[in-house]
């Protein structure tokens, strides 16, 4: 008795997952991409227009995916750092602690970054960096130079946009 209430179960909701295929009243197309389109959902002018060739004798199956789950409201309290009610917040010590934790790694970027910023000034050695062995063309080495000098100032922004980043959490 169990088995067939459960191949009958099993009946019941497997047509859900069965592919469909198009209905055969209309005409299927395929429209040009990127990305390729296949539709049944346009007229045969709008087909022309977009250069869109009619499939025939092919079937065209459509799968349906199952619709996602909806969220759950009591989800539990390890998964999330939310307090109970409609309208909840983040909780104040939890937020205190990413705030904390995102402080220590701008400041820890900082750090890097001006680092690396003295190291490519010294390099660049107020704009006459000493010339490498390949260098004997002077194009090569002004491009290095210009190369150099973009790096530095780049470098000067990324400091600057941390600065900014840290001076909104204050």
């Amino acid at each position: 008795m169990k088995q067939s209430l459960w191949a009958l179960v099993l009946l019941a909701a497997a047509p859900a997952a069965w592919p469909q295929v198009a209905p055969s009243g209309g005409s299927v197309y395929r429209c040009p991409g990127p990305p390729i389109l296949y539709t049944d959902q346009i007229t045969p002018q709008e087909a022309k227009d977009k250069n869109c060739r009619t499939i025939e004798g092919a079937p065209v199956t459509i799968v349906q995916t199952p619709k996602p789950a909806p969220a759950r409201a009591n989800a539990p309290a390890a998964t999330t750092a939310r307090t109970g009610g409609e309208g909840s917040k983040v909780d104040p010590n939890a937020q205190k602690q990413r705030d904390g934790d995102a402080r220590k790694l701008l400041e820890a970027e900082l750090k890097r970054e001006e680092g690396r910023l003295a190291e490519l000034q010294k390099e660049f050695n107020n704009g006459e960096p000493e010339r490498q062995g390949g260098e004997r063309n002077y194009q090569r080495y002004a491009d290095r130079v210009a190369e150099m000098r973009s790096a530095i100032t780049r470098k000067e922004e990324d400091i600057a946009a941390i600065k900014r980043e840290l001076a909104k959490q204050q």
